[in-house]
């Protein structure tokens, strides 16, 4: 499987609730999952979020 990857900083002085609603809504609506959480000293957070790629059309459409 391909997936695409996207990292999400994040600020030392986000509370943990509004992260986790952030995540909640990348998964709800943009269908990511977590793929990884890296804590930086200083606080500094990078999230990793990835989601499958689907398959495109390779051909245009056809005229109708």
């Amino acid at each position: 499987m391909t997936y695409e990857y996207r990292a999400l900083p994040v600020a030392p002085e986000t509370p943990r609730d509004s992260l986790r609603q952030m995540l909640a809504i990348h998964a709800e609506f943009g269908g990511w999952e977590l793929a990884g959480h890296r804590i930086y000293p200083g606080g500094k957070r990078t999230i990793t979020v990835r989601r499958r790629l689907r398959a495109e059309a390779t051909a245009p459409p056809l005229p109708s």
